[in-house]
């Protein structure tokens, strides 16, 4: 009696085994099938519209649980200086509008590049840039900051510091510039600008080609900044010339496929 019982329950705990296997295995293999559409490769796809050219990179991909925007919680000096921008940008191109935040400064520099062509875009940038940052602490640096290892290291680390709330988390990366090692580079992780925009021409005419003229003008530094549209990064190199227009590969960039603006962005449309 007692060895029959025993003998039923090994069959009864074989079986419940055998099933938990079954199921565990048709998990898996479910999971590796929505793994496998969640990661298919896009880096290379291509779409044509009419004259122009639009991309799928991974930046337009949500994967999973994955959100396509990060969340920020600006404190009230990135709110200040946030506000304090997009003002300036608004008074020089003429177009207001009630929206608060990033958003604001966002919407602003939407509207002016819809309204003006690239070159006029830079301008206007550069105006308000000129207009919101006061000239006296410019020159007090440029006076007493010369171009030396130290100014271009120090500037990167100043960028890292107190323009977070425009570009995004940043850090300082070593790179060679003239046979020797500096921390003269800021890697901005994924651009804040850029990801809220989402236009490879705002990114252009309205961040890299502007700053890099206003950097230089004000602190007496040339910096190129170079874009990764494929991952939303960017480096700002200090100390480094940018390329000629005709040469730098970010002005024959395609736009991206969620494009806001949806407008076409080359070595033409930014020279003009």
């Amino acid at each position: 009696m007692e060895a029959s019982h025993f003998l039923q329950s090994r069959r009864s705990f074989a079986a419940t085994l055998a099933h938990s296997r079954h199921a565990h295995e048709h998990n898996k293999l479910r999971h590796c099938s929505i793994a496998a559409v969640l990661t298919r490769p896009v880096e290379n796809i291509n779409i044509a519209t009419g004259k122009s050219r639009t991309i799928i990179t991974p930046a337009d991909v949500v994967t999973g649980a994955e959100e396509k925007s990060r969340v920020y919680n600006d404190n009230w000096f990135d709110r200040m200086a946030i506000n304090h921008l997009s003002q300036n940008v608004q008074a020089a191109t003429g177009l207001k509008n009630n929206k608060s935040g990033f958003e604001s400064l966002a919407e602003a520099a939407t509207a002016a590049s819809r309204k003006f062509n690239p070159a006029k875009q830079t301008e206007l940038v550069i105006q308000a840039l000129d207009s919101a940052f006061p000239k006296p602490i410019f020159s007090l640096l440029r006076a007493i900051l010369p171009q030396s290892k130290f100014a271009r290291e120090y500037f990167a680390i100043f960028t890292t510091i107190f323009f977070a709330w425009l570009v995004g988390p940043c850090e300082v990366r070593e790179s060679e510039l003239d046979g020797r090692k500096e921390k003269n580079v800021v890697y901005i992780k994924k651009c804040r600008f850029l990801e809220e925009t989402n236009c490879v021409g705002m990114c252009i005419n309205m961040c890299k080609m502007p700053s890099q003229s206003f950097i230089k003008s004000s602190l007496g530094t040339p910096v190129n900044m170079v874009p990764n549209f494929d991952d939303m990064s960017c480096e700002m190199i200090f100390g480094q010339d940018p390329p000629e227009l005709s040469n730098d590969p970010a002005l024959k960039q395609p736009c991206f496929k969620l494009c806001k603006v949806n407008q076409r962005h080359n070595t033409n449309d930014c020279s003009k």
